[in-house]
């Protein structure tokens, strides 16, 4: 890592060490781990707890006039009138972590006035450190990251998050997944979003899209993709998108691609656009099973196959 590195990114690193830590020694014995359900399929555990409590205390230690926004305690500690506030998610992944599925990580970022300007998205299970600030790059570890130069949707690896909540809408995350995945190399789902983000900016996925997700899954993330030379904003392509709940991030030329794929199924699309794709699921709905198990479903099993 730079020895130059910014004083407040020094703090956010410390605190994300300090969380991982905890998060560490509990996957040593995940049955032991404390679970409650905070809604269908949305769980939060004592270490999710534990990580929040020990990165708040850090960061206000040091920055005792500044603002929180958690994923678990929301506004509850810090400054409430700061224009510099912190925003947190203390272990994202955490189905995959009471799984002892090892893809999770800790992410934290400060806004400024609302834009993002410091991010850390710390994976403990590998020991990646994923940091950012704002005009001086993205790096993983010491090494300055680029995001990928594929051009080609064809060559594309692209990741995304499944809807998992009650209420949300089945269908046209499919159709939208099935438009993706006939035109790209894969899909994957790997299940935290802020490390998709970080990987997008690593270079190691060439886009990612997802709906639903809260500010502390993004805001970290989204400081490392434009550091790292990419775009991100909602399904339409406009970059204020944090408070939106849809998320689009990519290389510049892939970026360009997936809004022509995923845009139409963005809550901002237009009123055309909306019904052109209610009628696309009104039809599939009404196809005979034997015309829906075509090409996608193929390509679907065979991307599954890689896995």
């Amino acid at each position: 890592m730079s020895f130059n590195q910014h004083p407040m990114l020094n703090v956010a690193v410390k605190a994300a060490r300090a969380a991982g830590a905890i998060i560490n020694r509990a996957a040593l014995d995940v049955e032991a781990v404390r679970i409650s359900q905070k809604q269908v399929n949305d769980f939060v555990t004592e270490v999710d707890q534990a990580s929040e409590a020990i990165i708040i205390q850090t960061l206000l230690e040091a920055y005792p006039g500044h603002g929180i926004l958690a994923e678990e305690s929301g506004s509850e500690h810090g400054a409430k009138d700061s224009e510099f506030v912190w925003i947190i998610d203390p272990l994202d992944g955490t189905t995959n972590f009471i799984h002892g599925f090892p893809f999770y990580c800790v992410s934290i970022a400060l806004a400024v006035k609302g834009r993002i300007e410091q991010a850390v998205v710390y994976d403990p299970t590998r020991n990646d450190l994923f940091t950012a600030t704002r005009g001086r790059g993205a790096y993983l570890n010491d090494r300055r990251l680029r995001v990928s130069r594929r051009t080609r949707l064809g060559e594309c690896l692209v990741s995304t998050g499944f809807p998992f909540r009650p209420g949300d809408n089945f269908k046209e995350y499919m159709a939208m997944m099935g438009d993706v995945m006939q035109r790209t190399a894969g899909i994957r789902r790997p299940g935290a979003a802020a490390l998709d983000l970080a990987y997008v900016a690593a270079g190691y996925t060439d886009g990612f899209f997802e709906k639903g997700l809260s500010p502390w899954d993004a805001a970290a993330g989204s400081l490392l993709v434009t550091e790292a030379g990419g775009l991100i904003g909602n399904l339409s392509g406009e970059a204020d998108f944090l408070d939106q709940k849809e998320c689009l991030a990519a290389n510049p030329k892939i970026y360009g691609l997936l809004i022509g794929l995923v845009g139409k199924y963005s809550k901002f699309a237009s009123a055309g656009e909306k019904a052109g794709v209610r009628q696309k699921l009104t039809l599939s709905d009404s196809a005979p099973a034997n015309d829906k198990a075509g090409t996608t479903d193929g390509e679907a099993a065979d991307d599954k196959g890689e896995a």
